[in-house]
């Protein structure tokens, strides 16, 4: 049996995302690679870092003084589970009302049609 897949806020994935970017990060590091893209203040950072941990979605290892944070799932499960459940959420669990709607509305380029072709018949 799989774990279960914590539900992450958009605030949370930034989070994970330097998370997964680093195996290991402290709250300094994490705060030094988000602010200056989010203006987020450092106490905002250690308080999604914190809820991550208590969601379990990241670990946190001590060292003396020094915290550690960590993922607890791979960035793929986690994108998973997120599509999963907007496609739950939003068409019902149907994935065909899904594809054929991206599809109608956005343009493919000639390489993007090719390779879903492929994965397609992969799956025929």
């Amino acid at each position: 049996m799989s774990k279960k897949i914590p539900k992450i806020s958009d605030a949370e994935w930034e989070v994970m995302k330097v998370l997964w970017g680093n195996s290991s990060s402290t709250a300094n590091e994490v705060i030094e690679v988000l602010q200056p893209k989010t203006d987020w203040k450092p106490k905002t950072i250690r308080t999604l870092l914190n809820r991550l941990v208590q969601k379990k979605a990241a670990g946190i290892n001590q060292e003396g003084k020094v915290y550690t944070f960590y993922p607890l799932f791979e960035e793929d499960e986690c994108r998973r589970a997120e599509a999963q459940s907007f496609i739950k959420r939003i068409y019902g669990g149907a994935l065909k009302p899904m594809i054929v709607q991206f599809l109608q509305e956005r343009s493919l380029s000639p390489e993007d049609i090719k390779e879903l072709r492929s994965i397609l018949d992969e799956k025929a």
